[in-house]
């Protein structure tokens, strides 16, 4: 729960001594924000999810790698064995959707156990809330990339994979880790928009695994490439399924895709922050 203290101030007027409550100030909000910051932090260590998902992204991470090492061996596109400079960031892409997963539950969770009323009760600029839970949400995210690309790369070298070239691996691991730590923000949008835990989570996962690929068999590639999950898969430099020549060749560099994935949370957050706002929190 979000906990702010309420301060008095004299009323002055002779008629009336009695004192009365100050009017909250835009400063007192910003005051407000570590004390969100530490509930939101508790809220997060509370849910089950948490450490379920984190552990999720450890063995696929592992796993991916290794099978891609011992099992696939080549990349069908180059038919080059795979390198471990490759495929340390395979499983980034699917820590970007639970991470987006997780964003959502921050706050669809509040909604289905009627903890949200008592929070905005508690801290009636809503703006505090929602800016407290993309922070601590985006600290999940970022520590959640890691994870999945130690985890990658460990099962990239347990598979016995050469390094290959890692010229552009750094460059690389930090536009996924900027992902991992925007894609909460993005799932808390979506999930402030819905407000309902399966619905938010399935909406996510349909678009990302479904809907995007389809789309791209019959759109244009200079439309499909603004999608937000064509994007993310830019910044990783990874094919997709749905992805042909076409898509490719359209393809936005890393900066522009970090914009267009900006551009789709700056989106959900402004929409799901007016909708807070306006609805009722019970």
């Amino acid at each position: 729960m979000t906990i702010t203290n309420t301060t008095f101030q004299t009323n002055t007027h002779p008629t009336d001594p009695r004192p009365q409550p100050k009017t909250r100030q835009r400063s007192d909000d910003i005051a407000a924000v570590p004390a969100a910051l530490r509930s939101e932090w508790i809220k997060l260590r509370s849910l089950r999810s948490t450490p379920g998902l984190l552990g999720i992204v450890v063995v696929i991470g592992v796993l991916l790698s290794w099978i891609l090492a011992t099992i696939v061996k080549t990349d069908p596109n180059t038919h080059l064995p795979f390198t471990i400079g490759q495929t340390f960031v395979f499983s980034t892409w699917l820590t970007m959707v639970l991470a987006i997963v997780i964003g959502t539950l921050s706050f669809t969770s509040e909604v289905q156990h009627g903890t949200l009323a008592t929070a905005v009760t508690a801290q009636p600029a809503r703006w505090v809330i929602v800016t407290a839970k993309a922070v601590v949400g985006s600290g999940l995210g970022l520590a959640m990339g890691i994870l999945g690309m130690a985890a990658g790369l460990g099962g990239a070298v347990l598979g016995g994979l050469e390094a290959g070239d890692t010229s552009g691996s750094l460059a690389t691991a930090g536009w996924g880790l900027l992902l991992t730590t925007l894609a909460p923000m993005l799932g808390l949008g979506i999930g402030m928009i819905i407000r309902h835990s399966a619905g938010a989570i399935t909406t996510v996962l349909v678009w990302a695994l479904l809907i995007e690929n389809l789309t791209k068999g019959f759109a244009p590639a200079n439309f499909t490439r603004l999608l937000p999950f064509s994007a993310a898969a830019g910044l990783l430099g990874i094919k997709t399924a749905g992805d042909s020549a076409e898509t490719l060749a359209a393809a936005l560099t890393r900066v522009q895709d970090a914009f267009v994935f900006s551009g789709y949370i700056a989106l959900a957050i402004a929409i799901g922050t007016a909708l807070l706002y306006r609805r009722e929190t019970n």
